[in-house]
């Protein structure tokens, strides 16, 4: 192979459909660009296997990665982040959309147009233990990319993948050993060593460290954040931990079965949410002070589960479970747009911001059934931004003093019991409205014992005098 195979500026050639290798992005510059990305996966029944429906893994999503960025992509499990990221690195074939990588559109590029794109553009997977071939030695599992793009490193493929090797912190001496020879750890690190073989561009993380413990979360985490700092590199990292994504991400994608529903740079993401589902996923989050131990817990439970992919909710994809649904977030799908500098949001009815659409002020009853499980304080900032919101904490605050006010203090009725206070330090209570015709003086206890007093009653707690109480009348 000539020396021109390694340069990425030239065309490789023997690609007929093949894209063009071009030279790096300069930082800040848009690196990937996804368009309207749709996949679906057919539901086929019936001998003839015919198509009944399809599951809308991913339905729509567009956003951009820029040149050295890192974009964290979060949601709860089955919301599509797995599915889009094969699908942003051409490993499944969109449904519809575009995608589109340093200018260039690769949708719909077969294995032959791919394969030059496929030493920019690399991916690193869920599972470190299915990820490794377990008939091959970790030499041959590194080197791998080098004999499939036809590159021949300077000083040989071996001497090339010790030293990557020992760039994700293994020893070069276990270029012979394999995969079952290592812990969960080493494997994700052998992963990584392979993702980063051809130096590529953008690197798609797969939930890098959710099958990792936590001490060694950290040691990959911090390791993928000296890469990008050495490398120049540019990630895009689908998770779940949400304090994993907050210390490697520059901006952060909320997903929410197949859409995303809120996209920020990360300050403003933790600091200010907008989407009622981001808030709900921001409130999850544990806080380690131990000042806050006995607090109480500002946690927003969401009503229900997630719907079914198959069949969607029309609308807005959340209102099902939302606590500031109103009717048209059932009929109307709210577009991705930018509310505030840096910071878009698909909802109708944001937090933190004004209302989109203040002429609806009536909530749905799924709302409110899911109001229920809202703290008092996430309700009266919800209530802030929204005049259905408001209206309905109105309403409940109206009839919180009506049905404290049904219990007034109990009057003395035909000479009965009336109320009296404590007596304290050895006083008796004094009572009003005493039985036979008493004005209710008060009676001192003998024992130093304050009780409660009626008119009806005297003497001390421990009966120390002699005087009995009337009978009552019938």
């Amino acid at each position: 192979m000539s020396d021109q195979a390694e340069d990425k500026a030239v065309t490789i050639p023997a690609q007929t459909s093949g894209a063009t290798l071009t030279k790096d992005a300069a930082p800040g510059e848009t690196l990937l660009k996804v368009t309207g990305l749709q996949k679906h996966f057919p539901i086929k029944k019936g001998l003839l296997q015919r198509q009944a429906g399809a599951v809308r893994a991913v339905d729509g999503i567009d956003f951009e990665v820029r040149a050295g960025e890192t974009l964290g992509v979060v949601g709860e499990s089955g919301c599509g982040k797995s599915t889009m990221g094969r699908l942003i690195t051409r490993l499944l074939e969109p449904t519809a959309g575009k995608v589109e990588f340093q200018g260039k559109d690769i949708t719909h590029l077969g294995v032959g147009g791919m394969r030059p794109l496929r030493r920019d553009v690399q991916m690193i997977f869920q599972d470190p233990y299915s990820s490794l071939n377990p008939r091959h030695t970790i030499g041959t599992i590194v080197s791998a990319p080098f004999k499939l793009q036809g590159v021949q490193p300077e000083g040989g493929v071996k001497k090339e993948v010790q030293r990557l090797l020992s760039v994700v912190g293994l020893n070069p001496e276990h270029y012979n050993r394999y995969p079952h020879e290592f812990s969960g750890g080493q494997r994700q690190r052998i992963g990584i060593a392979r993702a980063l073989a051809l130096n590529p561009k953008l690197v798609v993380a797969d939930e890098p460290v959710s099958a990792l413990d936590v001490s060694i979360q950290a040691q990959v985490v911090n390791l993928l954040d000296d890469l990008q700092q050495e490398l120049g590199l540019t990630y895009v990292i689908i998770a779940h931990d949400l304090s994993v994504v907050r210390h490697v991400s520059d901006r952060i994608a909320v997903m929410y079965l197949g859409k995303i529903m809120e996209l920020a740079d990360r300050d403003l993401l933790y600091k200010s949410p907008m989407h009622p589902y981001t808030k709900a996923l921001m409130s999850a989050v544990p806080i380690p002070d131990p000042a806050r131990k006995s607090a109480k817990s500002e946690r927003i439970l969401l009503k229900g589960d997630v719907p079914s992919p198959i069949a969607p909710p029309s609308g807005c994809r959340f209102h099902t479970r939302c606590w500031k649904a109103t009717q048209i977030c059932t009929t109307t799908e709210p577009p991705l747009k930018e509310l505030r500098p840096g910071q878009q949001v698909a909802c109708h009815h944001p937090e933190n911001f004004e209302d989109q659409a203040p002429q609806d002020v009536v909530l749905l009853s799924a709302a409110k059934e899911a109001a229920e499980l809202v703290s008092e304080e996430a309700l009266a900032e919800s209530a802030a931004t929204s005049a259905a919101v408001a209206a309905e904490v109105g309403a409940e605050s109206a009839k919180t003093p009506a049905s404290d006010g049904d219990e007034p203090a109990a009057e003395g009725t035909d000479g009965a019991d009336t109320e009296g206070t404590d007596g304290t330090d050895g006083a008796g209570t004094e009572g009003t409205g005493g039985t036979d015709g008493t004005d209710g003086d008060a009676t001192e206890g003998t024992d130093g014992d304050g009780t409660d007093g009626t008119g009806e009653s005297a003497g001390a707690a421990d009966g120390s005098t002699d005087e009995k109480p009337p009978a009552k009348e019938k």
